[in-house]
């Protein structure tokens, strides 16, 4: 049995008041924090989530609303839980340059203190499968702005097996990449049409059939979205939610 918790369900602006990208998943073999927006913090302690249980980070893509909260992550994990067992920090090429970039540039440089536990950095290059952490995960190329790297995953914690979208707008693989999965997270931005690198509600109707998965639920809300969260057609995700498969 896996639990899956989102953390964060709004765009890059926090649409709807509701926190930026970030989706914890718990399996028979540990738990596995997806994304981890800038306002990560924040909602894994108001969701009573001990930031010990996280063995691997996953990130997306190269986009604040994704991996801005790992610095402090970093931070809190030293001084506040006293963290003595590793941390993996994974996802597409230049991981770590990435993170390590980002914590100097907000003046937490993870190069400049002592740390009481492990920091490892795994690449997942999009197209391979790997062990990461307590999951099994295969990756895949999503349809965003190629400069921050975008990938989705299928992710194994157990007998369970949940995709994520990351960000993205419609390619015909979509369909196919997430089939077969108990759980399907995607991203939904707009609800019409008019970006060609996030998803929207009535492309993803119009292909609703061609979807084989045991649940779909759509998360990443932008401002119309939000008002619409539980009047639409498919499911819509919301701060806080928990669903057991």
């Amino acid at each position: 049995m896996s639990e899956v918790l989102f953390i964060g369900t709004s765009d890059a602006f926090g649409a709807g008041g509701r926190r930026q990208s970030a989706l914890l998943l718990r399996g028979q073999r540990g738990s596995v924090l997806v994304d981890c927006g800038a306002t990560t913090g924040s909602g894994l302690n108001e969701l009573g989530v001990d930031r010990n249980e996280i063995e691997t980070i996953l990130i997306s893509h190269f986009h604040g609303d994704h991996f801005g909260g790992i610095p402090l992550f970093l931070l809190a994990a030293l001084y506040q839980d006293e963290r003595k067992h590793p941390l993996r920090i994974a996802g597409p090429p230049q991981v770590e340059a990435r993170v390590r970039n980002l914590a100097w540039a907000m003046g937490h440089a993870i190069e400049a203190r002592p740390w009481s536990f492990p920091i490892e950095f795994q690449e997942v290059p999009a197209g391979s499968s790997y062990e990461v952490g307590p999951a099994k995960i295969q990756s895949f190329a999503t349809r965003h702005q190629i400069e921050a790297h975008p990938q989705g995953y299928r992710i194994e914690t157990g007998g369970e097996t949940i995709a994520y979208s990351g960000d993205t707008g419609w390619f015909p693989e979509l369909p196919r990449i997430s089939a077969g999965a108990d759980l399907f997270v995607c991203e939904c931005t707009l609800h019409r049409e008019r970006l060609d690198f996030h998803l929207d509600l009535e492309t993803i109707e119009e292909h609703r059939d061609d979807f084989d998965t045991g649940r779909m639920i759509l998360t990443h809300l932008g401002d119309e979205m939000a008002k619409l969260r539980g009047q639409c057609t498919i499911e819509t995700a919301d701060d806080g939610l928990r669903v057991v498969l």
